[in-house]
């Protein structure tokens, strides 16, 4: 049975509200922020016990470049992180966080989402996981891809021990509907979050990872752990995770602030050699953007550079 820390007192702050992050009202957050070089310029950090405590998720968003059917195409992805009262037993997010007792694991939460077009149709790609916030193993990550054709959808859940439990839909034949089985000692989908709790306490050298969910769907590859290894590179600059594949040609590269919360400034992901996607940041805001969903809202996107 899988087995969790305690959870330190300051995460009893999040059964009381909404949920995560920073306070910040500037004017500045409205628009995007340029050096010279035409970089964006993070916002300045408030004490890193707020961080995540504020009562508002971060929005990130990205300029991508976006490998599809040979060619690169312009994309559009938002990250969203925000803590939430998970359950782990059931691994879903509490109704109730206060009754659950010993059921509730505050965790950080990722919903990325991507969109660029192909042609003529579209593409819209997300993916969610669920970490706990001590930075221990991620509870469930899930994945969604949708274009004209159809769409896709996996799950994995984590059964302790390194071992993985999941499914996965596809309209294709070949692929059909399947149950996994899986032992691994990361996903690379939790790398993300894993991240941005502690990019130090990662194992490094030799492991054995699942790669990236889009990738696998992109690429009609099986889900499945891979030989690969772990560096990560701590400057006075930044700090870069680096995951090379050994059994695949694929490699994946983060680059981060480097001083918690580790704020993500970029990747870069390629098979043999080739991208298959690139993201450069444009935008921040901290935002409870779950409530800010009527039409007089609708110009924070601009803030984003995001297309209404």
């Amino acid at each position: 049975m899988y087995k969790f820390h305690a959870i330190i007192p300051v995460f009893a702050l999040l059964s009381v509200g909404f949920w995560a992050c920073i306070n910040t009202n500037s004017a500045a957050n409205l628009a995007k922020k340029e050096t010279s070089a035409g970089a964006f310029v993070l916002p300045a950090l408030p004490a890193p016990d707020q961080y995540w405590y504020q009562g508002k998720a971060e929005l990130t968003a990205y300029d991508v470049e976006q490998e599809r059917y040979g060619e690169i195409r312009k994309a559009d992805q938002v990250n969203i992180f925000v803590t939430e009262d998970f359950s782990k037993n059931k691994q879903v997010k509490l109704d109730n966080p206060v009754a659950a007792g010993d059921d509730r694991v505050p965790v950080l939460k990722l919903n990325s989402v991507r969109k660029f077009n192909t042609g003529i149709y579209d593409y819209a790609l997300m993916s969610s996981v669920f970490t706990p916030m001590t930075g221990t193993s991620s509870l469930k990550t899930t994945t969604t891809v949708q274009d004209w054709c159809g769409h896709v959808f996996s799950q994995l859940n984590n059964r302790g021990q390194g071992a993985w439990k999941g499914v996965f839909y596809s309209y294709f034949e070949s692929e059909g509907d399947q149950q996994l089985d899986l032992s691994a000692d990361y996903l690379e989908d939790e790398l993300w979050t894993l991240a941005r709790i502690n990019p130090t306490a990662l194992k490094t050298g030799k492991v054995r990872v699942v790669p990236s969910s889009i990738y696998l769907r992109l690429r009609h590859k099986p889900i499945q752990p891979e030989d690969a290894t772990i560096a990560v590179d701590n400057t006075a600059d930044a700090l870069t995770i680096s995951l090379q594949y050994v059994s695949i040609e694929r490699s994946l590269v983060l680059h981060l602030e480097n001083k918690a919360p580790w704020r993500i400034k970029g990747w870069e992901e390629r098979s043999a050699g080739k991208l298959n996607s690139k993201g450069t940041l444009k935008a921040l805001r901290m935002e409870p953007y779950w409530q800010e969903n009527s039409n007089t809202f609708e110009h924070l996107r601009d803030s984003l550079l995001l297309p209404r």
